[in-house]
């Protein structure tokens, strides 16, 4: 048996949460927030048997597709009261998924 933990963005996570339970796997969902945007994202804790992770993957990997996103940067000061201010994009969405073993589970 396997612990998976799939760290996603919120706004992929009621989906995945559907999808994932259609197939028939069990989540535990625990709220988080990322480090760099300071975004919210989902912790999703899965326990599953050795021979379904890579069908658990296939269905994160489907619903949870990076994209694009442009941000507004810290205005930059060019010269004194004038600000011009920028954007960049960034890639947001995915998952990151850690795959752990479980030596012991029970149910009760």
């Amino acid at each position: 048996m396997k612990l998976v933990i799939a760290i996603t963005q919120d706004e992929d996570t009621a989906n995945l949460v559907s999808k994932l339970t259609e197939e028939g796997f069990r989540v535990t969902k625990l709220a988080s927030t990322g480090g760099f945007l300071k975004s919210g994202n989902t912790t999703l804790l899965i326990g599953v048997d050795d021979d379904k992770v890579e069908d658990l993957v296939k269905v994160i990997e489907k619903v949870c597709r990076p994209r694009e996103v442009t941000t507004p940067a810290t205005p930059m000061s060019l010269v004194e009261d004038v600000y011009m201010p920028y954007t960049y994009n960034i890639k947001v969405g995915g998952a990151t998924i850690f795959i752990l073993d479980v030596d012991r589970y029970e149910r009760i």
